[in-house]
């Protein structure tokens, strides 16, 4: 049992509480917009002001260790991870103890044709026609589909390339079906005496 005076039992003020709810999603927002900084520093002052104990402020922590990771700052993501598996929240300690396991697992080595070069746009201007293009390209007219091709039919066989030699099939398809027709005939007939009960 804690003690009267631990963080953990320590009132926040309704006021603090609400700016923790307000810089939690501002945090979330900015690491969903891929400011990772920005929100490594909402999600920090959301913390400072709620009860880490509680599940909310887990909710907040395991959102501030996928930030922290985002960032490029593995270690300091899974010392707050590690920390997080003895959450006294259930669902926090779980999410926490998956989080910790892609965290921990080795680095694929990626090679370059598995990438896809993505290129700087941040020095674009405005294409608005004066000093300079925002693409290189230039703009092609709208295209005309391809006219349709006439359909023609194709020319018939040459009657003396067919091959008209008989090769038996006929006969030998009739007499098949012939055998498999009598067969039926034969199985169905039986014998005439009924089944024993």
């Amino acid at each position: 049992m804690t003690s009267p005076d631990s963080p953990s039992n320590a009132p926040y003020p309704a006021s603090n509480s609400s700016q923790a709810v307000l810089d939690y999603q501002a945090g979330r927002a900015a690491f969903e917009r891929g400011n990772y900084r920005q929100s490594v520093q909402r999600l920090q002052q959301a913390c400072a002001l709620v009860d880490l104990a509680s599940s909310k402020g887990g909710e907040m922590q395991i959102w501030l260790v996928t930030a922290y990771e985002a960032l490029g700052e593995r270690s300091q993501a899974l010392d707050l991870c590690r920390r997080l598996t003895r959450h006294p929240d259930y669902q926090t300690r779980s999410q926490s103890k998956r989080l910790l396991y892609i965290l921990e697992a080795p680095q694929l080595k990626m090679r370059p044709e598995w990438l896809t070069q993505i290129p700087d746009l941040t020095n674009l201007e405005a294409g608005d026609g004066k000093g300079g293009s925002a693409s290189r390209f230039t703009s092609m007219a709208p295209r005309r589909p391809p006219e349709p091709k006439p359909f023609t039919l194709p020319a018939p066989p040459d009657p003396t390339q067919v091959n008209t030699r008989d090769n038996q099939f006929v006969w030998v398809a009739l007499g098949l079906a012939a055998l498999v027709l009598g067969s039926l005939v034969w199985l169905s007939q039986g014998t005439g005496n009924p089944p024993p009960i």
